[in-house]
């Protein structure tokens, strides 16, 4: 799992598998992975993956990197790098 620490938040590499049945996050072999039910057209993907993280983090989330590519670095506004990880812990 690749979470850096900076003075906005912390920054969270995840993989994007879209076009899955709905929305979930999976740690597989020390990767964050996410499941979005969109399409990766006109940014529904990057929409739903943003929602769906802002939610389980209970912070404001942008994206910092990987706008076209499935490998997405997010940047989760306010937290710690020990938060995110206690938080995908519970996954």
């Amino acid at each position: 799992m690749e979470i850096t620490e900076t003075k906005e938040g912390a920054l969270l590499r995840v993989y994007v598998k879209p076009r899955a049945r709905h929305f979930e996050l999976k740690i597989e072999e020390d990767d964050v992975t996410a499941y979005c039910a969109e399409e990766p057209t006109r940014g529904k993907a990057n929409k739903e993956l943003i929602k769906g993280l802002s939610r389980l983090f209970g912070r404001h989330v942008e994206l910092a990197s990987g706008f076209t590519s499935r490998h997405k670095v997010l940047l989760i506004r306010g937290a710690t790098k020990t938060e995110i990880e206690q938080v995908l812990a519970t996954l």
